[in-house]
């Protein structure tokens, strides 16, 4: 991709303590929307795969064509995909990415269900060993669901960097746990953090000083590793969490402030996510199906 490197940005991004981030005060409704797509436009670094249309979930199997015609419609916009699983039709998506001239950071899915996640690490493995994998991550946020312990882990991810020795392996979890499991951090090549200012109830006024904070944290923690923030966004819908609210204005602002930080800082960075997914309103709540920059039909939603 090259857009990067033509990437003549209008917007004025000031890093002052004090006024960090754009000056969104200059802009009307209409420029806010034309600016949110000014900086889609201009492409980002990478960006999570939505894998389920409406009436679909996690164990339903996904077909080639579903997949390749969301792919179709994210190229033009990023370097990366990442992607979350390697079954049920998961397995199409680094496949399809790499025809369309895409990088992949690959997910195993990881669990209590043991049997399956033998599936999930054959799987990686296998799309590794074909050329399919730029990065491979064993396990997302699975320490933090509590589902397996460390050592469990730490056992996924030997066996993945024994069999593919010259892919990157990382684990994607929240920043702080890379601080609090140094030994998780070591047996990473990369670092993979999630970093959710809406999550913890962080207003849009200082969301990206404190994006900027958990990468700083997760930079400390990998003690010379690369980083890269593997998730980061924010719902246009669905509800509030203490100061953070979740509308169409502050996810545009954010979306912005994000890529802007990204570009200006160089920071490797997946946005989360591709399209809204109605299935994901479980554990997450209404919030949870929002998180698309395009709608759940496949349109950019402003």
């Amino acid at each position: 991709m090259s857009y990067r490197k033509e990437y003549k940005s209008t917007i004025k991004y000031t890093t002052t303590p004090d006024n960090l981030g754009v000056d969104f005060s200059i802009y009307s409704l209409e420029d806010l929307k034309n600016l949110w797509r000014e900086t889609l436009e201009n492409g980002m670094y990478g960006i999570c795969f939505s894998m389920y249309e409406d009436g679909q979930e996690p164990g339903h199997k996904i077909t080639k064509k579903q997949v390749e015609k969301r792919i179709k419609i994210l190229k033009p916009h990023t370097k990366w995909i990442r992607s979350f699983s390697c079954i049920e039709g998961n397995q199409y998506i680094p496949e399809i990415a790499k025809k369309y001239g895409l990088k992949t950071l690959v997910g195993a899915w990881l669990g209590d269900d043991l049997k399956k996640n033998e599936k999930e690490i054959k799987g990686l493995i296998r799309l590794a060993k074909k050329g399919l994998v730029d990065i491979a991550a064993v396990g997302n946020e699975v320490l933090y669901r509590k589902e397996l312990s460390e050592e469990q882990l730490l056992n996924y991810i030997e066996r993945v960097k024994e069999a593919i020795p010259d892919v990157s392996i990382g684990y994607v979890d929240a920043y702080y746990e890379f601080s609090e499991r140094p030994k998780i951090t070591e047996a990473c090549d990369v670092v993979l953090a999630n970093c959710y200012p809406y999550w913890e109830g962080c207003n849009l006024e200082n969301s990206l000083e404190y994006m900027q904070q958990m990468y700083s944290q997760a930079k400390l923690a990998a003690n010379g590793k690369k980083v890269i923030i593997t998730e980061t966004g924010w719902p246009s819908a669905g509800g509030n969490l203490k100061g953070a609210i979740a509308n169409p204005n502050n996810a545009m602002k954010y979306y912005i402030n994000a890529q802007v930080w990204s570009e200006v800082e160089e920071i490797e960075m997946f946005y989360f996510s591709s399209f809204d997914e109605s299935w994901k309103i479980g554990d997450e709540g209404d919030v949870g199906a929002f998180w698309g920059l395009w709608d759940k039909y496949g349109n950019l939603k402003y």
